[in-house]
């Protein structure tokens, strides 16, 4: 048995992949396997992926999933002791696999093991994440609201090996028969919160999850305005309001207003800044707040809008 898989989704972007993977290979030492789920790659670039790096494990996903289902596809295939599950678009600028798994073989009680996250120049994205609320998830919406992600809490930014709460999907290190037990990432959300809503139930069912601040991972998340935004923002914030609804009608209600009024206010201000891109995916945020449609609908509903419209 293999030591650790590593799994990545990649969207047919080998300017994120290809770095991505030479950073694993030049900072990797432990036995490791690559499983990369090639999501709508085009003929060219499944062919030079295959020819580049033949050791690595290609599922192709030729339909429109979502992040969760697209991991899912390759992790119910990998069969080692640990998994890393990892965005296409980061760098390993130091041993940090060798060192996640040295983390947690020295920390007994963790089922998970994440790194710090920064950005491309160094600033802090994620040193651990403090549980998430409906409260918490509002809060962060309102301008006026800025989360200090620097901020020592009792799951955040400590010294040393320390135990969090939430983890980010960017990176995190997890021990394979954990997730298999979890039943891998929840396949209802199609752009977030998955990450936050697999890492709760892990929490929920007894298992720890911890960060080692002094491992190091470049993750360099929203350097580019995502041309697919139309589409996965309303995806987006529906997934919000079924985790934090949680089965209970009137907490959806109240979200799905929330989601709807705010929605409209930045469409608003956006319309006023002449973003008609913005805009547009503030006004897909409204017309689905309330919508009975999944979020895999919502996302197909409003991407096939946007090819129609290209």
């Amino acid at each position: 048995m293999v030591k650790v898989a590593i799994v990545i989704v990649c969207m047919n972007n080998l300017k994120n992949l290809i770095p991505c993977l030479d950073s694993i290979k030049k900072n990797t030492t432990v036995d490791y396997e690559v499983w990369v789920t090639a999501y709508l790659f085009s003929k060219d670039n499944l062919t030079l992926v295959k020819e580049k790096y033949p050791e690595v494990h290609l599922v192709e996903s030729n339909e429109l999933r979502g992040f969760a289902e697209n991991n899912n596809l390759a992790l119910r295939q990998v069969k080692s002791q640990y998994t890393l599950i990892l965005n296409d678009d980061t760098e390993f600028k130091e041993p940090v696999l060798d060192e996640l798994i040295a983390s947690m073989e020295k920390t007994p009680d963790a089922a998970i093991m994440s790194p710090r996250l920064v950005y491309r120049d160094g600033r802090l994205q994620f040193c651990g994440r403090d549980p998430w609320t409906a409260m918490t998830f509002i809060k962060s919406d309102i301008s006026l609201f800025h989360h200090d992600y620097s901020k020592v809490t009792k799951y955040t930014n400590r010294k040393g090996i320390f135990q969090t709460y939430n983890v980010t999907g960017a990176c995190f290190l997890i021990k394979q028969s954990v997730f298999r037990e979890l039943g891998f990432f929840d396949e209802r959300y199609f752009f977030c919160p998955e990450d936050i809503a697999l890492s709760t139930l892990a929490n929920k069912r007894g298992y720890k999850c911890y960060v080692d601040p002094s491992v190091t991972l470049y993750h360099f998340a929203g350097e580019t305005r995502s041309k697919v935004k139309v589409a996965t923002l309303p995806s987006q914030r529906k997934g919000s309001i079924i985790y934090f609804a949680n089965g209970n009608k009137l907490r959806k209600f109240g979200l799905e207003c929330y989601v709807a009024i705010f929605s409209f206010l930045k469409f608003i201000m956006y319309k006023m800044k002449n973003d008609s891109f913005e805009a547009k995916a503030q006004w897909n945020c409204v017309k689905s707040a309330f919508s009975s449609k999944s979020t895999k609908e919502i996302f197909k509903q409003y991407y096939a809008e946007m090819k129609d419209q290209s």
